[in-house]
């Protein structure tokens, strides 16, 4: 009976670890698609722009393209999902010169790329990507920052995103 029991309860820990690996290595698949964004602008205009998000390298890397025509702003990420750390890394630049490098987290149902903090005068910077709301056809991305070390968060740029057929 010990043995049985022991053997059930090895293949249920293994079972879930297993899900758990593979929930993580997946967990930002839901962006890969052709997407068109919303935004509301400074000015309080709806401002529109496409972000196109494509796996690469073997499936293994997720690459980014994203444009708002009304400015000319471009950018494009890579983001991996580092099996020996079992972390998310994304690397982000930009055409006006923008570099960001960000560790991933998974929240409940929120997919998160933050930056480490840095410390700047006396204040603890963090700025970071919050997806939320995550449905097969849409979702919420969030760009927040943080001078207080996480602690509070002030939003900074909301995209609601709506995939393309």
């Amino acid at each position: 009976m010990k043995s049985l029991t022991l053997s059930i309860s090895l293949f249920i820990t293994a079972t879930i670890f297993s899900q758990d690996t593979s929930n993580q290595e997946n967990a930002f698949d839901f962006w890969v698609g052709n997407w068109s964004l919303e935004w509301i602008g400074k000015d309080s205009t709806i401002i529109k722009g496409t972000n196109i998000i494509t796996k690469t390298l073997d499936a293994k890397v997720i690459k980014e393209n994203f444009e708002n025509p009304s400015t000319g702003f471009k950018g494009t990420s890579i983001s991996v999902y580092n099996t020996k750390t079992k972390t998310w890394h994304q690397a982000w630049a930009d055409n006006q010169g923008g570099y960001y490098n960000f560790i991933g987290e998974i929240n409940g149902n929120k997919r998160i790329f933050k930056t480490l903090p840095k410390k700047v005068n006396d204040n603890i910077v963090i700025q970071r990507m919050v997806f939320y709301d995550i449905t097969p056809t849409k979702f919420i991305w969030d760009w927040e920052s943080t001078k207080d070390g996480g602690k509070t968060w002030k939003l900074n740029w909301r995209i609601n995103y709506t995939k393309v057929p």
